[in-house]
């Protein structure tokens, strides 16, 4: 299975490679999301360490059940060859009620045939008022038109 863009990566597919991933995560869909990544894909999520499609749904969906109303931005860091360095944001809040802005970087190696077999994230929870939520935008992918990190001073 082919996923394009393929490596080796320019400044433009780095970018749409970015903004597919956030547009499937924002999906909150995960098994839309784990075939993005090989079947053997390894990741370092916080202090998790996973490997395989199947402990990525699982991981995915135990933190979409605790995450809610989850919101997503991604922005290309850095890029070279079959590497992307991502830096982003998202929010969400607790069932009870106290919002987040998660602050992160993640480290992507890609196959090939553009799937990402390696993935290390660190991240941080803020919490935060609901006044000072940024990303208002109804559940799924995020509106062309509304701006992304940089433009929103995160």
């Amino acid at each position: 299975m082919s996923r394009p863009p393929l490596p080796p990566f320019s400044a433009e597919t780095a970018a749409i490679k970015a903004r597919k991933a956030e547009d499937a995560w924002n999906s909150r869909d995960p098994q839309a999301v784990s075939l993005a990544y090989t079947e053997d894909s390894r990741w370092r999520n916080r202090s998790e360490f996973l490997q395989g499609r199947r402990e990525i749904v699982a991981f995915l969906t135990r933190k979409w059940a605790r995450e809610l109303d989850y919101r997503l931005i991604k922005e290309v860091w850095a890029f070279t060859g079959n590497r992307i360095a991502v830096r982003f944001a998202y929010e969400w809040h607790d069932d009870n009620g106290q919002h987040y802005r998660s602050y992160g970087n993640e480290n992507w190696e890609f196959d090939d045939q553009g799937l990402m077999r390696v993935r290390i994230a660190s991240i941080n929870d803020l919490p935060i008022a609901a006044a000072d939520r940024k990303y208002h935008w109804p559940l799924g992918r995020r509106p062309d038109d509304h701006p992304g990190l940089s433009a929103l001073g995160l």
